[in-house]
């Protein structure tokens, strides 16, 4: 075999194998066991991907909770101002 199959052939084979450890880390698919034989299923929530999915929603919540914090902030600005007044009847 000619040296630059052999490195084609490697090139492959490695970029293969950091697809799947990416895969399994950003969506816990678990393709790393499946291809080692360690499970029937590689696309079976796991404790970790849920506990991920845990992760992400409670950042977002994260997010939503200081976008509303802001904006009550703002309110209280406004309210608080001197030339802001009640309508009184």
């Amino acid at each position: 075999m000619e040296p630059i199959k052999i490195v084609i052939l490697l090139s492959i084979l490695t970029l293969g194998s950091l697809a799947i450890c990416w895969l399994d880390y950003k969506k816990g698919w678990q393709l790393a066991d499946w291809l080692n034989g360690r499970c029937s299923n590689p696309f079976k929530q796991t404790e970790w991907s849920k506990s991920l999915e845990s992760a992400q929603v409670s950042d977002e919540m994260g997010i939503v909770i200081k976008q509303l914090t802001e904006r009550v902030q703002v309110l209280e600005k406004v309210v608080t101002e001197p030339s802001y007044e009640l309508n009184k009847n």
